[in-house]
């Protein structure tokens, strides 16, 4: 399903920057994105070609995530806000996933019980507390086949490197699912200072081992073509919050 942005869809984003910019002053309040941009940005985690036919789920900050779009495969795509592990809520975390089976069975359900608890009021330390909790009392489960969750979206928020804090980058990957995987038994030596060294399969560790991945970065030519085929999506997202700019990636 190829994306055709609309003029009136970048002058919605465009006029929603003064909305924005006044909630942005409260650190922690997830504000509502427009819905369609939404569904562009989170479909944008994988390839067109499987657009049209994934799951699209939408956050409402008030009460968590609801279908949007009803797709005919087994993918379910979202946009991640709460990176629960970190104990730590911010306004400012944008992912865009999309988990095959495997995944929607297990790493989705967690995120959409955090957006769920979170918006019911639940703080940081104890929303991480209780996710771990469910996992020691196996109430979530680690991946029981392998698979994978695309994120080759062209841009992101989160946690990453080089030091390890919250930048918006250009990074699309895919993640395999490893629970209690380490980078010593895959000979992997990731070194965060140097990302010529990450373009090798290693392991990312979403707070806890049930939760780890094989990350496999896109190659630079592919990576160059995802971003001047989503350079619409880009610049709505800019438009929208200044904090998704990608103002150091040449796109």
């Amino acid at each position: 399903m190829k994306i055709t942005w609309a003029p009136a869809l970048l002058a919605a984003a465009l006029a929603s920057v003064a909305v924005t910019s006044s909630s942005q002053a409260d650190e922690t309040t997830l504000e509502r994105m427009p819905a369609e941009l939404e569904t562009q940005f989170a479909l944008s985690a994988v390839p067109p070609e499987l657009r049209e036919q994934a799951t699209v789920h939408l956050l409402n900050p008030a009460k968590g995530y609801y279908i949007s779009k009803l797709g005919t495969s087994s993918l379910n795509c979202v946009v991640q806000r709460t990176a629960w592990e970190y104990g730590d809520f911010r306004n400012d975390i944008y992912w865009p996933v999309c988990y095959d089976a495997a995944g929607t069975k297990t790493h989705l359900k967690v995120i959409m019980d955090a957006a769920a608890l979170r918006a019911r009021g639940m703080g940081a330390e104890a929303l991480k507390a209780e996710i771990a909790k469910r996992y020691r009392e196996r109430t979530y489960k680690a991946p029981e086949k392998a698979g994978l969750a695309y994120m080759v979206g062209p841009v992101m928020r989160a946690v990453a490197p080089p030091d390890l804090k919250v930048h918006t980058m250009a990074m699309p990957h895919l993640m395999f699912y490893a629970p209690f995987v380490s980078n010593e038994e895959l000979g992997a030596k990731p070194d965060f200072s140097d990302f010529a060294s990450l373009q090798n399969p290693f392991i990312d560790q979403h707070g806890i081992p049930e939760q780890s991945y094989v990350i496999q970065l896109i190659g630079q030519a592919e990576k160059s073509k995802i971003l001047m085929a989503e350079k619409p999506l880009i610049d709505a997202l800019c438009a929208y919050r200044d904090v998704l700019c990608l103002t150091h990636e040449k796109h």
